[in-house]
């Protein structure tokens, strides 16, 4: 019995005399320090370059100058031009509807014949007078007799001017039973036919021109000081009189008065038959007054022949009515610094990254800020570094390891 527990005591004794021995000979531990290492982020080096700006729009073309085509007499319908139809071109002069002429033909005959009669009732009327002064001079006719004959004369003479006046506008009249168009235009629609009878003042059509196109542009107020566009009064060009029929005829405009188109460039896009088509126009002006509710400033398009009638091959109609996207040329900034839209922090701020690769906040100015891209009008420098990667927990002055992006060049902005 003593000797199966001295056996097992034998072996723990050993046991722990090993232990104790390893223990002592155990090798001491010598303490590493650790590195943390510097975050790894992207970033972009300022590089200042010449950049275009652009304004977006959208609008309805619309024609610059729209009358209603009213009959001046009345009469009979006795011919309608063939042009004279919804959508019917027309040029400036060209006759579209004549008026039974026989009645002012006769007025006018008649308005001769009263001339005639006063004209030869005027000279009876002046010699009389004449002859009564004649007679007062040497003291044979009476003072009342002289009176009558000077009324007599005044009335004759008043009645020549009225009847000259009949018979100006017994020829008006005649003349203004054929219907001429004051500009090269459309028909957008007519309310008259063969054989109808037409009163004074009755509408007959309501026609457009096609020399230019217009188009409303409501953009925000904002947006422009990115435009060149004139706001004053004495920036502002003379509203221009329309053109007319004889002194402005289509192809004559740029030598016969037409408006200033040195306005800010536009492009318009819309889809026409099916496919894409591009038109070049200007912006001519501003109209007068800010919405109060929406803060839009509108201004306003103008495309020269928008029909193609000047024999441009291939182009579209610019059809009043289309739904067209515009872009509008704005102002060239001739140093922007452009940065990616990650790169602006909260607050209007950007991480700078300097020589020693630490990282310091920097409040700038922004000029406008686009889907992918913010433009810088202050508070960096060319050459300068800005982080573009997030970095939630910045500190300022922390170091970090930079690694450079090639910055995207951009070469005009859009809204």
């Amino acid at each position: 019995m003593k000797r199966v527990l001295v056996i097992p005591c034998a072996i723990l004794g050993a046991g722990a005399i090993a232990v104790y021995v390893l223990w002592l000979t155990r090798p001491e531990a010598v303490p590493v320090p650790t590195e943390r290492a510097a975050p790894l982020i992207r970033v972009q080096t300022l590089d200042p370059h010449e950049l275009q700006l652009f304004v977006q729009a959208q609008g309805t073309v619309e024609p610059r100058t729209e009358s209603e085509l009213k009959s001046q007499v009345s009469g009979e319908v006795m011919w309608v031009s063939p042009a004279l139809v919804p959508g019917g071109f027309f040029d400036a002069g060209d006759p579209l509807l004549k008026l039974d002429p026989v009645d002012y033909e006769a007025n006018l005959e008649s308005a001769r014949a009263a001339l005639a009669r006063a004209e030869s009732d005027a000279r009876r009327a002046r010699k009389e007078n004449t002859r009564q002064r004649r007679l007062a001079d040497r003291s044979v006719a009476s003072q009342a007799r002289i009176d009558d004959a000077q009324n007599a004369a005044h009335v004759a003479e008043a009645a020549l001017r009225e009847a000259r006046a009949r018979l100006g506008r017994a020829e008006r009249d005649l003349q203004r039973t054929e219907v001429y168009a004051p500009y090269s235009g459309r028909v957008r629609s007519e309310k008259v036919d063969l054989g109808q009878f037409v009163s004074r003042g009755e509408a007959l059509a309501r026609i457009y021109a096609v020399d230019y196109a217009e188009v409303r542009l409501p953009i925000p107020d904002r947006e422009l000081r990115y435009l060149d566009v004139p706001l004053g009064y004495r920036e502002s060009s003379e509203r221009e009189e329309p053109a007319t029929s004889d002194a402005y005829p289509i192809g004559d405009l740029a030598e016969a008065g037409a408006p200033d188109m040195s306005g800010p460039s536009v492009l318009l896009q819309a889809e026409f038959a099916g496919e894409d088509h591009e038109w070049v126009g200007r912006i001519v002006r501003t109209e007068g007054e800010l919405d109060p509710k929406s803060r839009m400033v509108t201004v306003v398009a103008r495309v020269e022949d928008p029909y193609g009638r000047k024999d441009e091959i291939g182009r579209p109609p610019l059809s009043v009515g289309l739904f067209v996207d515009v872009r509008i040329e704005g102002r060239v900034v001739p140093n922007a610094l452009v940065i990616p839209r990650s790169a602006l922090r909260e607050g209007g701020r950007v991480l700078v990254v300097d020589e020693d690769d630490r990282i310091h906040y920097r409040s700038i100015e922004v000029l406008r800020t686009e889907r992918e891209a913010v433009i810088v009008e202050a508070g960096l420098q060319p050459g300068e570094r800005v982080a573009v990667s997030p970095l939630p927990e910045a500190v300022e002055g922390m170091r970090v390891r930079a690694q450079t992006d090639e910055p995207k060049r951009r070469k005009s902005g859009s809204s």
